[in-house]
């Protein structure tokens, strides 16, 4: 009962045939313990005769009975329980496999009052509405997984173990925590003048543009730089071929869970969408590039890049735009702000305060410390944030 099932249905896969006689006596262990107990207390009760007419021949009356009754139950508490069970316990593989091989006949033999023994004991757990077939499954929770994954240890190396917790976080995490905000949206208006439209082509950092006519609520279409490249190398690129040359833009409904929207992406073979909310307002950009990222880390090894718009001071604070989103603060830093709400530090504090803020308004949430410095458009453009002090830290200063 204390074998790990994974490990055991690795074994019986691999054509270990003990391992498949254990897994299959497991599918249905009120039958094994059926079998386990018959055996058991009727040895124990021939046990019990047996010491009972030996005390009595050494030691007639009522004092050979006593004696009988005091010297089995030591012998079969330490021989018979407590340390089998205890050596099963800790080495569950090297005593289950071969017990397999002895169980497992007896159970065919025994199968008749094995069937009994179930059939009433199951009838009675039915009535306090314990069923034994959805006892056995063995399914594991996120949370589960995520504690098996923690405690692998050296079985997996760190770096892949963080990889795997990051998958599973994906379901909990939603497309705004990682978009692009709508005013950092980078693309081309095709209302300006076709030099310019051709500078921002020629000196895009991006694979794929959006184009938009005036506003990126007017949104046109998304253009791959590599079907622009022959048409530029002939000299036959306009903004009519431009837009020819543009894909229907992709919309991800406002909440869509990070796990759900990869396989959108994948299903739908697209790269790049964009958020809107409910009233179909384009609330940001998304990339299949941004969820792998939040399985595998950003894609550089430099340490100063690893997360944008937030610069450390030596007094221990940071320096923060407001459009960093809480999420990635969090994960970076290893920062614990509320994410149930706002999604972004400037939402955050905007809620909190629950008015406009002026530049040098102070705040505290959840232990950190805040300080607006800038605000641009009525959003807070940067702020300071002092995070609480470690038990390190205090400890140091005591």
């Amino acid at each position: 009962m204390t074998m790990n099932r994974y490990r055991l249905k690795t074994r019986a896969q691999k054509g270990d045939r003990g391992a498949r006689l254990a897994q299959g006596m497991l599918q249905r262990p009120d039958r094994l313990i059926g079998t386990i107990l018959l055996g058991n207390n009727f040895f124990n009760t021939l046990a019990a005769a047996l010491a009972t007419v030996i005390g009595l021949r050494l030691f007639p009356g009522e004092s050979g009975i006593a004696i009988a009754t005091g010297a089995l139950t030591l012998l079969l508490l330490i021989f018979g329980e407590v340390t089998p069970k205890t050596l099963a316990a800790l080495h569950p593989e090297r005593f289950a496999i071969p017990a397999a091989y002895v169980l497992w006949p007896l159970m065919r033999l025994l199968w008749p009052l094995v069937w009994l023994v179930t059939l009433i004991g199951n009838g009675l757990l039915r009535l306090i509405g314990v069923s034994p077939e959805e006892a056995a499954q063995h399914s594991l929770s996120t949370e589960e997984l995520r504690t098996v994954v923690a405690e692998a240890g050296a079985m997996i190396p760190h770096r892949h173990q963080k990889m795997l917790l990051s998958i599973l976080d994906l379901e909990n995490a939603t497309v705004e925590d990682i978009m692009v905000p709508r005013n950092e949206i980078v693309g081309i208006d095709i209302s300006e003048p076709w030099s310019a439209i051709r500078d921002a082509i020629t000196n895009s950092q991006h694979t794929r543009i959006p184009l938009f006519d005036g506003s990126i609520d007017n949104l046109k279409g998304v253009v791959h730089l590599r079907r622009v490249v022959r048409l530029a190398a002939e000299d036959a690129l306009d903004v009519k071929s431009l837009l020819a040359l543009a894909r229907e833009p992709y919309f991800i409904p406002e909440g869509t869970p990070l796990n759900q929207q990869l396989l959108n992406f994948q299903n739908q073979k697209r790269r790049i969408g964009f958020v809107v909310d409910e009233y179909g307002d384009i609330q940001g950009l998304v990339t299949i590039e941004d969820i792998l990222e939040e399985v595998i880390g950003e894609f550089t090894s430099d340490p100063a890049t690893r997360i944008k718009n937030v610069y450390a001071d030596a007094d221990g604070s940071y320096r923060v735009t407001g459009s960093v989103t809480i999420r990635s603060l969090n994960k970076n830093l290893g920062w614990k702000l509320p994410t149930s709400g706002p999604k972004t530090i400037n939402g955050l504090l905007l809620e909190q305060l629950e008015h406009l803020p002026q530049e040098g308004v102070k705040a505290e949430i959840a232990g950190y410390g805040f300080e607006i410095t800038e605000m641009r458009a009525n959003a807070v453009k940067s702020t300071r944030i002092w995070p609480p002090p470690t038990p390190t830290a205090t400890r140091k200063a005591a």
